[in-house]
């Protein structure tokens, strides 16, 4: 099963009032173990950066103003996530931008009910406590020294940790060729080992006969 884990960054809270994606990642994964496939775009938002956002990622309009536009990513992005499974936190803030940038250019939007939300797994396990993907991170012991400012590629690579500990799954420790080499290692033992047999040592007439009076000497025949 494929996964895609994304996340964005934005102008400001609300897709509603006009806010739009300044930041886009996407992650693949293949029954949670990375493909090694991402999609990544900084994108200009067309419009200004709310200061409440730009203390969130530190992207300013003027750094953004080369960057493409989501129309011209739109067509690469929503083929990458294509037939597969979305995993996103806190689903409808991402899920809402997307489709309303979407709906600007007229392309087909995408459906919330098709999306895992770990925000929501998370309250359901934890209620009454802060999930946000940083107390996640620490409730689960992962790494966030590089977390200076949010990242969404970085973002994606922190939820699939904390997705895999949500879930109580747990990847591979071998992967296939490492598990083809220990196949092949065991048959090639079993073949070495059979060149080592004990030596067969052949008894002189003199033993055999020693033998045979030693038998009649001290064993009756008392069995019945």
């Amino acid at each position: 099963m494929s996964e895609i884990f994304l996340d964005t960054e934005t102008t400001g809270l609300s897709a509603k009032d006009g806010d739009r994606i300044v930041e886009i990642a996407c992650i693949e994964t293949e029954n949670l173990i990375s493909t090694g496939k991402i999609f990544y775009k900084l994108i200009n938002p067309e419009r200004e950066i709310s200061k409440e956002a730009l203390n969130i990622h530190g992207y300013t309009k003027e750094r953004l103003e080369k960057e493409p536009k989501f129309k011209e990513i739109a067509n690469d992005l929503v083929k990458f996530i294509s037939g597969k499974k979305l995993v996103i936190h806190n689903a409808p803030f991402d899920i809402g931008f997307l489709n309303h940038e979407l709906k600007k250019i007229n392309k087909k939007t995408l459906n919330i009910k098709d999306v895992v939300d770990s925000l929501e797994i998370a309250r359901i396990k934890y209620p009454g406590v802060s999930n946000s993907l940083d107390n996640l991170c620490k409730r689960f012991n992962i790494d966030l020294s590089k977390r200076t400012k949010h990242n969404a590629l970085l973002d994606c690579e922190l939820l699939r940790e904390v997705y895999i500990n949500l879930t109580e799954q747990k990847e591979p420790s071998l992967d296939l060729k490492e598990r083809t080499s220990f196949v092949s290692d065991t048959r090639d033992f079993k073949k070495s080992e059979k060149k080592y047999a004990k030596i067969i040592l052949k008894p002189s007439n003199e033993e055999i006969n020693n033998h045979k009076i030693f038998l009649k000497k001290e064993f009756k025949k008392n069995y019945f």
